[in-house]
């Protein structure tokens, strides 16, 4: 399939553009900070709000990593000259309402709360363009796919979170741990979510459809520490030491909190419908971080 990957230079869409190339033609748009040519692919650099030259051929489907704003999917199908025959929207599972009484499904209804903060202006966005995605494409005859990760993990994640834990493991041989901490978060390893993108291409099934992408384990800190300890090379452990920590202490001296550490922050998903119409499998998560494990030890230890 000829594909054109909006983004795709970072994490998620770094790790897909690697998978994708195996079997199709990858076009990347995006600023070029990181060459993608490399994995066989062709760059175009360029804002994703300006007319690119190249960009005018037909697509069986674009993937799109980086739209953020409200009118950035309007914005890319007006400034694409070709036929896009599907168009896949990188979403989030964030855009649920906020009840952690509630588990998530693909039908369950967006937050409309204004949220303050990044994080607010996130979701806020990510819920904008999943309707605009539905109502553009559906207007222009477009098949469309929404995917909404959880977190994601696994080599190449620029985000503090498990590389930030595995630094402080590797190079300063500390860990923290949280001794308040009730939060619960579900994960995607990065090439399972590559995969789910893979799934959907051209699969009659996944168009108008929106799919969670999580793994089926339920995690907390406590469980994260333990995965982490246990993957961990018997040498790197020589010398280790726990901290224990307060939620409440860690951000006030900047140690990394970057899960749901609060009942009221956790937001589960169901992940069946993924599964069961994209026959997607998750990695176990200790399959999963043992692999980010050995991909970050070969950055911090040298």
């Amino acid at each position: 399939m000829k594909l054109l990957v909006i983004g795709g230079s970072y994490f998620y869409g770094r790790v897909f553009v690697m998978e994708a190339a195996k079997a199709h033609e990858i076009t990347v748009w995006n600023r070029g900070t990181y060459s993608m040519e490399a994995f066989g692919v062709r760059q175009i650099k360029g804002d994703r709000h300006e007319r690119i030259a190249g960009c005018g051929e037909d697509y069986d489907a674009v993937i799109d990593f980086c739209a953020y704003a409200p009118g950035d999917v309007r914005d890319t199908l007006d400034l694409l000259t070709g036929k896009t025959r599907q168009y896949v929207l990188i979403s989030t599972v964030d855009v649920y309402e906020r009840n952690p009484a509630v588990i998530k499904r693909e039908d369950t209804p967006f937050e409309e709360r204004n949220i303050p903060g990044e994080a607010g202006a996130y979701i806020a966005g990510k819920a904008a363009l999943e309707r605009e995605l539905a109502e553009v494409c559906s207007a222009w005859g477009i098949p469309y796919t929404s995917l909404r990760p959880a977190v994601l993990y696994g080599p190449y994640n620029y985000a503090p979170r498990e590389s930030a834990y595995i630094s402080m493991l590797l190079q300063n041989h500390v860990l923290p741990r949280f001794t308040d901490a009730q939060g619960k978060f579900q994960v995607v390893y990065v090439k399972d979510a590559a995969r789910a993108v893979l799934a959907c291409l051209g699969n009659e099934r996944a168009y108008g459809q929106a799919y969670n992408l999580c793994q089926d384990e339920i995690i907390t800190y406590d469980m994260f520490f333990d995965t982490l300890k246990s993957v961990a090379e018997p040498t790197d452990l020589e010398g280790l030491v726990e901290v224990p920590l307060t939620v409440e202490q860690a951000m006030s001296q900047g140690v990394p909190v970057p899960f749901p550490a609060v009942e009221q922050e956790t937001h589960l998903c169901d992940n069946v419908k993924g599964k069961t119409e994209l026959g997607l499998v998750y990695t176990d998560f200790e399959e999963g971080m043992r692999r980010t494990y050995k991909a970050f030890r070969n950055v911090y230890v040298q």
